[in-house]
């Protein structure tokens, strides 16, 4: 099978499912018996949520900083310069993944509530303050968060790319 045309290329997570799916198929029709058909799709399956995880993943980190950036001015001084080193690498990170995927972007929308809800009680662990002190609802959507402008006091234009 061209990878291409599979999509492996434009959509690594949705190539893996569709794969595993095939694999699946083709193992309940016997096709190249010898194959462990159940475990290959398994560990191509794998490969698709590791990249989940991964987003997951930085997405809560890309949170906390930008709740700490927020929600703690008190700390700016002495932390915005690793805030900024930290929110532009899971920026580029995160926008990476998505467009190596795009069929993630809609599990990022989804999870972004969930993810909020952590990355809100990790952040105030981190600057040591109140859960109350950092907003129960998110302050920015998930665009905003992934805006490299956003917040612009953060971000001035000398920061952007």
């Amino acid at each position: 099978m061209d990878r291409a045309s599979a999509g492996y290329d434009e959509d690594f997570y949705a190539w893996t499912q569709t794969q595993a799916a095939e694999l699946r198929r083709a193992g309940a029709e016997r096709i190249n018996a010898p194959i462990d058909w159940a475990n290959v799709a398994e560990e191509i399956e794998s490969m698709g949520r590791s990249q989940k995880s991964e987003i997951d993943s930085r997405l809560s980190v890309l949170l906390v900083h930008l709740l700490k950036w927020l929600c703690c001015p008190n700390l700016r001084e002495r932390c915005e310069r690793g805030w900024r080193v930290t929110v532009i690498e899971q920026r580029e990170k995160l926008i990476e993944e998505i467009a190596a995927s795009p069929s993630l972007r809609p599990f990022c929308e989804t999870i972004f509530d969930k993810v909020y809800r952590r990355a809100r009680l990790r952040a105030a662990a981190e600057a040591d303050v109140p859960n109350s002190h950092i907003p129960a609802e998110p302050p920015f959507t998930l665009d905003q968060a992934l805006d490299p402008a956003y917040p612009a006091a953060l971000f001035p234009p000398d920061w952007r790319a």
